[in-house]
């Protein structure tokens, strides 16, 4: 017999349309199988389950077997309609709204239960997907942060994974090759296939159904980055993942994609191997791994906060800051000091002026690496610092240690060295005495707004990507 509430649903339906089809009344139903019509109007609406003996005789009354009217199918599609919309106004998310819900009656059209339906189904659809709050996402930022820290940044899981994929392509030692990572993508069914309209808000497209990775084309700038790109979009299938469920899943499956790369790129037993002769050499330096692999003076920084503290004890922090000062990327087991609002969040706070992330972009020569002492609250750092520029603007990459850790590293023996007593606000934060005195109050400057502080958190599954875009894009290329 029917148990749940849509089993009983259909059931009433298809008691219903069969009392319906041999032209009879509820009291004359009634009538036959012994109960009132009022008692059959509950078992109808779905409201009662009917003892075994009754459904027999509802079931002789109507010339049909037991069977038919026990099949979960509705027996038409204006009981599918209906039952459909009793179980949607029955969700937690319509009950959410504190509304009444609309009630169906006979002179109601198909088409006015379709309309309501299509707003259930958007308010559903709305409600599964990964929408954070600005608090909120800044929340899943600082726990992600506070995790990796606990962890010093390192995975085994998918260091092993790496080397086990890079293993069966045929890769041994060097910086990955366009071909290496192709030979990958075969191995798990794909093809990479470089196009010019991918949507703006992808990176790259995987076509589950046709087995194919779309990315931008080589000859793009910066196409160095093609490697990464196809690398991450492996890795969502080797570590299984599924659609995130909210935004602290996206940023985790993010993270772990982008670990991915990193490890196929640099992959451990190799990295660790430069790192050690370096170490021994006492000659460690971003820009030799960096140059070393082939990639970025970024990615072989934070490659660095994988593998130091696990495989070498030294502690470190990696630091992305923006030519404003503000913090982009931060990685950090050393106690440094970092600025932080009251929530835990560090990243968009404004980094100490003193420190070489902010201080290298005073150099002149800007082509070589910036080395700098900092005395700060939690003791003296050693920083090496790069920096770069985009079309956002100019930005620098800074990897340091503690001092007693700086005798590993080229650059040790730099005489610049600063004092940083931030978050004090008289570091470099507060305006000096006599300045203040001499303009306070005559001066109005026009600020700078960025654009981002009002724009609402990308929402959606993968936060930011326009479906109707990447569904559209998909359509072209299915059949090429």
């Amino acid at each position: 017999m029917p148990t749940t509430s849509l089993e009983l649903a259909t059931l009433g339906h298809r008691i219903r349309h069969q009392r319906v089809s041999h032209g009879l009344t509820l009291d004359e139903l009634g009538a036959r199988v012994g109960v009132a019509g009022s008692q059959l109007s509950l078992i109808e609406n779905g409201k009662r389950e009917p003892k075994l003996s009754l459904l027999q005789a509802i079931a002789q009354a109507t010339d049909v077997d037991v069977a038919e009217l026990l099949t979960p199918e509705p027996p038409n599609r204006r009981a599918a309609l209906e039952i459909e919309l009793d179980r949607a106004q029955a969700s937690p998310v319509f009950r959410q709204l504190g509304i009444s819900p609309v009630r169906v009656t006979k002179g109601m059209s198909d088409e006015t239960i379709e309309s309501v339906l299509g707003l259930h189904r958007e308010l559903q659809r709305r409600e599964r997907e990964a929408i954070a709050t600005p608090e909120e996402a800044r929340r899943a930022n600082t726990e992600q942060r506070l995790s990796l820290r606990e962890r010093d940044n390192y995975f085994p899981e998918i260091e092993k994974l790496a080397e086990k994929q890079l293993a069966a392509a045929g890769h041994v030692s060097g910086a990955l090759t366009h071909r290496t990572v192709s030979i990958m993508a075969e191995r798990l069914g794909f093809e990479l296939i470089y196009v010019n309209d991918l949507p703006s808000s992808t990176r790259s497209v995987t076509d589950l159904e046709n087995g194919r990775i779309y990315l931008p084309p080589a000859s793009i700038p910066g196409g160095h980055g093609l490697r990464s790109m196809a690398l991450q979009a492996m890795a969502h299938r080797l570590l299984g993942h599924q659609r995130p469920t909210d935004y602290a899943d996206f940023l985790q499956q993010r993270l772990e994609i982008n670990y991915f790369a990193a490890c196929c790129l640099m992959p451990e037993t190799n990295s660790v191997a430069f790192l050690q002769q370096a170490k021994k050499d006492r000659n460690l330096a971003v820009e030799d791994f960096r140059d070393a692999f082939g990639v970025t003076h970024e990615a072989a920084g934070m490659r660095m906060t994988n593998l130091m503290t696990n495989h070498f004890g030294i502690r470190l922090h990696f630091l992305r800051v923006s030519e404003t000062g503000a913090i982009q990327r931060v990685y950090e087991n050393d106690d440094l000091p970092l600025p932080m609002d009251v929530t835990g969040a560090i990243d968009g706070q404004i980094a100490c002026r003193k420190w070489a992330a902010r201080a290298a972009f005073s150099e002149q020569n800007r082509t070589t690496e910036h080395y700098q002492y900092t005395d700060t609250p939690a003791g003296t750092f050693w920083c090496a610092t790069q920096t770069g520029t985009v079309p956002e603007g100019a930005f620098s990459i800074t990897v340091g240690v503690p001092f007693d850790d700086a005798k590993w590293f080229r650059g040790r023996e730099t005489s610049k060295r600063a004092v940083s007593t931030c978050p004090d606000e008289a570091c470099c934060r507060r305006p000096a005495t006599e300045l203040t005195e001499r303009w306070e109050g005559k001066s109005w400057p026009s600020a700078r707004v960025h654009m981002q502080m009002f724009t609402p958190l990308p929402r959606g599954n993968f936060p930011g990507v326009d479906d109707a875009e990447v569904y559209a894009f998909l359509e072209r290329h299915a059949d090429s």
